[in-house]
């Protein structure tokens, strides 16, 4: 994508269909006059009277608990420098998304436009009753370091500037773990620091707390390494400045145990690199281009030990591990700072997560076979699940200990269970879906690529590297349309009805037709069907041209699904063929069956699909909870339906004992663990949390996944095939262009698992 259409599809994403990034939903009912009466006058005067009477009870009526205010004054915004409060106001919106992706915790921006340090700190300490934390954001120093701390001093509400203290504790994480990889002692240990700002300095702060000693960080800026005879250097500067004579970068880095990089790009050489101690511990964070590339840094040291900022590379030093869990915590204690003790917390949390045995679900989302401790693994993974029940307790416990907590926990088991819960409203699925893609891209033949809205997924499945397209269509018109939207790259473009792909089409055609002679295709209808792109495409993927195919935006999808179904055919073991639609709900994702496929599935069919919906769950890295669901509850009805959803149960319970599976069940009791629990303790999913639901029949299930899709606007991925030989995928008529990408990432994956199975078979 050339810079022009980058710029517009980065404007496009703010302006439509609505400006900005984030919007303040409604919490309580509001339907009635009754419930107007209650929201605002005259019911609103109660609370009101019962703040007053005691002003922390603003926690107990009001959204100021888990209310953060993400502050700038929009003088040092990302790599843009003093652009102005307006001009920052996007970054604040997608820092305040950050907090409610990752952490639940709402936020407004805000921008002030002031750079005087006591007007900025005036407004913010007369705003703060609003909110139950403030997070500076962007703000230049020298002004940032005073700016946080007369707020913290004069605030009793956390308070932290993100841009100082986030690569702080996350570094400090990675620091500790790398330690002890490389067998060194922390207050033995020679840091070498390159950069001199807001983020080095925090580095170095918190460095001294875990142990290193003062004497042993030697820090540079753009004008060489501080010493106390410059003139030039702030308090904080003065703190490391040396009381020698000032050595070149070149010179300070040799005898060194680690690089601290927060600087420029390519400043550390490899010969540089060479003459540090052994086991080096480079953490080279500058973005985009790190102060050593990655891959020339360990190519020049086998025994380096190495993080970057970037997501392409092992050990990400990722701010995202950090401030939205630490405010979690602190706020869930309504904790009156954010002190070094909770910032020590956060650190010994996520180096300790890093060592324990990491989740299925993490290990498909990064495509490794198995996550362990190491050198390429020395902190948590931003996707990891568990990030939210690890550390905001740790911050909250370290809180309550250092004195600074309003309301402790004593229920330490119930507030991990209302953390996980959520992470419902947080639905990493698309991310963990195409990020999981990526690590392996597969070849995938989009079989209508002369439609604007196919090519325009082609194009971001290309430059998100999520898979290598395959254009079949009319080439003049892929080519005018891929002029229009500026997708320049050179990719594959098959007219298969064109001269040039005669001798590919008949190839295709005598090898289908020898498959099929017997069961009434002539050689001659072969020859035909091979002109049309989903016969083709499907035989691209049959013959190995291609590794998956993904079709159906402009045909119906019974029409869609036959060839693909008469050419690719079932996978072994397989005798019916099914869908699911991944839903990606508010309590998190759900596993709908059969949504496009079989009108009707008798009792061992029902069981077969529900088989086949498990080992998808299984292959998005989640345990399958399945219910069977009907009007019925458990035998209470001996409607023909009914039981026929109650045999399936019998079904899988004899020949899958350990699969998590029950019915038939009324879709209220499956999706209440509570209730269910209540009224049926005997079911395998009492009291779970079910992810997967199987209907007894397509209408159900149809009907289901599309009003979900429209009424409640859930982001619905699917119908996914299941039981085909091959990775083919439909997309429903007309599909939006982000769903075409979602199921061009699923049909990857797909290509992954099976070539990855294949490859078990044969050895």
């Amino acid at each position: 994508m050339n810079k022009y259409s980058k710029r517009r599809e980065a404007l496009l994403y703010h302006a439509k269909p609505h400006p900005g990034k984030i919007q303040v939903v409604p919490t309580k009912k509001y339907a009635t006059q009754r419930d107007l009466s209650l929201a605002y006058s005259p019911g609103v005067a109660e609370p009101c009277l019962e703040i007053a009477k005691d002003v922390n009870n603003v926690y107990k009526y009001t959204a100021k608990g888990n209310l953060v205010a993400v502050i700038s004054n929009g003088t040092a915004v990302l790599g843009l420098g003093d652009i102005g409060p307006e001009a920052s106001k996007p970054v604040m919106e997608g820092k305040g998304l950050l907090f409610k992706i990752f952490a639940d915790i709402d936020v407004f921006d805000i921008e002030v436009d002031t750079k005087d340090i006591d007007k900025f700190i005036e407004t913010v300490k007369n705003i703060a009753p609003t909110f139950g934390g403030i997070n500076l954001e962007d703000i230049k120093a020298p002004e940032s370091f005073e700016i946080e701390r007369r707020l913290v001093e004069e605030l009793n509400i956390p308070v932290m500037h993100d841009d100082q203290h986030g690569t702080a504790i996350i570094s400090s994480a990675a620091l500790l773990n790398a330690l002890e990889l490389a067998d060194k002692k922390i207050e033995d240990v020679k840091v070498v620091v390159s950069g001199a700002g807001s983020a080095a300095l925090a580095c170095a702060n918190l460095y001294l707390l875990l142990g290193v000693k003062a004497e042993n960080i030697t820090m540079f800026d753009k004008d060489g390494m501080l010493v106390k005879s410059r003139t030039d250097l702030l308090d904080l500067q003065m703190k490391y400045a040396k009381d020698a004579e000032p050595v070149t970068l070149s010179e300070a880095v040799k005898g060194s145990d680690v690089f601290l990089g927060l600087s420029v790009g390519n400043v550390l050489t490899p010969e540089m690199l060479l003459t540090m101690n052994h086991d080096p511990i480079v953490f080279a964070m500058a973005n985009p281009i790190p102060e050593i590339d990655y891959d020339l840094a360990v190519a020049t040291r086998d025994d380096i030990i190495m993080a970057t900022g970037r997501s392409d590379h092992p050990n990400q030093v990722n701010n995202v591990l950090g401030f939205p869990y630490i405010f979690r915590g602190a706020m869930d204690v309504r904790a009156t700072k954010i002190n070094e003790a909770m910032k020590m917390a956060a650190v010994k949390a996520l180096a300790e997560l890093a060592k324990a045995p990491v989740p299925e679900q993490v290990n498909i989302a990064y495509g490794e076979t198995k996550l362990n401790f190491g050198r390429d693994y020395i902190i948590p993974k931003p996707f990891d699940p568990r990030l939210i029940a690890v550390v905001p307790p740790a911050v909250a416990q370290a809180a309550m200990e250092s004195g600074v907590a309003l309301n402790p926990i004593t229920d330490w088991d119930k507030y991990a269970e209302e953390l996980l819960d959520r992470l419902g409203n947080d639905n990493k699925m698309v991310r963990l879906l195409t990020n999981r893609a990526k690590t392996d891209p597969k070849r995938i033949v989009f079989a209508e690529a002369d439609h604007l809205d196919v090519l325009k997924a082609a194009q971001i499945v290309h430059e998100e590297k999520i898979g290598i397209p395959i254009l079949l269509g009319n080439s003049e018109i892929i080519n005018e349309l891929k002029e229009e939207i500026g997708f320049e790259a050179e990719v594959a473009i098959i007219d298969p009805k064109t001269d040039e792909e005669e001798e590919r089409r008949n190839r295709y055609a005598d090898v289908f037709w020898s498959s099929r002679n017997r069961r009434g295709v002539s050689l001659l209808d072969a020859q035909k069907w091979m002109r049309e792109r989903n016969y083709f495409a499907a035989m691209m993927v049959n013959e190995g041209d291609a590794d998956a195919m993904v079709t159906g935006y402009s045909r119906s999808y019974p029409a869609t699904v036959k060839p693909i179904i008469q050419l690719i055919g079932k996978a072994p073991s397989v005798t019916k063929i099914a869908t699911t639609n991944l839903m990606l709900t508010k309590r998190g994702p759900m596993f709908l069956s059969d949504t496009a496929i079989n009108p009707n599935p008798n009792a061992e069919e029902l069981a077969k699909i529900a088989i086949m919906t498990a080992r998808t769950v299984r292959m998005f890295g989640m345990e399958p909870v399945l219910a069977m669901v009907s009007f019925s509850n458990y035998g209470s009805s001996p409607d023909p339906e009914a039981v026929k959803v109650r045999e399936a149960v019998q079904i899988l319970h004899r020949d899958y004992p350990d699969l998590l599976v029950d019915g038939e069940v009324q879709a209220d009791f499956a999706l209440n663990a509570e209730m269910s629990k209540d009224k049926f303790p005997f079911s395998k999913i009492a009291g779970k949390k079910v992810n997967t639901l199987i209907f007894p029949n397509l209408d159900a299930a149809n009907i289901t996944y599309k009003l979900l899709k429209e009424l409640n606007k859930v982001v619905s991925i699917g119908p996914i095939m299941l039981g085909m030989n091959k990775p083919v995928h439909v997309f429903q008529l007309g599909a939006s262009v982000e769903e075409m990408v979602n199921m061009a990432a699923v049909a990857v994956v797909d290509a992954q698992e099976k070539e990855k199975r294949l490859k078990m078979a044969k050895n």
